[in-house]
């Protein structure tokens, strides 16, 4: 019976997608990069910051050393934070509110499993962070999805062993995550028939039966 169910956070509950793809086009216009495409940026799905950077620089010959890109995606995520001030409830994707509100309602206990250190600033300023029990995000982890570090950590938070967790995922890293994790998975988005889930939805606002699914 599963007793908690963590959420990846951008593409399942917020969408920040724009936001991502306008502070790595910036930083690859400044670095003369200037084939980068929302096609990129649709790679970058679900990997982590340093991963995402690779793909960026992908597009140029230049060799830039460990140091040079630890800052480099640094002023990216500057950019993205400039952003990230103009964040409200309007970035909640449908169904988000409802559907954590039902599982509260269910006693369900709620995670965040997020890559992203700006998880907690995100939650915050969408409103989302009442309906959160704990939050596992970039912060608290060394590895990146594919590596399960994060469901771990966050069923971990949440008192649950990882059988007894399902995991809500819109990316591929997510959903091979949650395998490595032992954990069932509900995948969603705009790919959510192609990512491999225990479970499949188009999104939140989609899921008639969580009782079912639940077990």
């Amino acid at each position: 019976m599963i007793k908690g169910v963590i959420f990846d956070l951008d593409g399942v509950l917020v969408s920040t997608d724009e936001m991502h793809y306008q502070a790595w086009k910036r930083l690859a216009d400044q670095l003369g990069i200037f084939g980068f495409t929302r096609k990129d940026n649709e790679r970058q799905r679900g990997v982590s910051r340093m991963a995402s950077l690779e793909i960026v620089l992908e597009k140029t010959d230049r060799v830039y050393t460990e140091e040079e890109k630890v800052k480099l995606a640094e002023k990216k995520n500057d950019y993205y934070k400039e952003l990230l001030q103009k964040l409200d409830d309007g970035a909640v994707l449908k169904g988000a509110k409802e559907t954590l509100a039902k599982l509260r309602e269910m006693g369900v206990l709620i995670g965040v499993g997020s890559v992203s250190k700006n998880t907690p600033m995100i939650l915050e300023k969408t409103g989302l962070l009442p309906y959160i029990d704990k939050v596992s995000c970039g912060l608290d982890i060394t590895k990146s999805k594919p590596d399960p570090e994060v469901f771990l950590v966050a069923a971990k938070k949440l008192g649950l062993p990882a059988e007894e967790c399902l995991v809500v995922e819109d990316a591929a890293a997510g959903i091979q995550a949650a395998k490595a994790a032992g954990m069932k998975s509900l995948a969603v988005g705009p790919y959510y028939e192609k990512l491999g889930a225990t479970y499949q939805a188009p999104g939140l606002y989609a899921v008639n039966d969580w009782k079912e699914m639940l077990g």
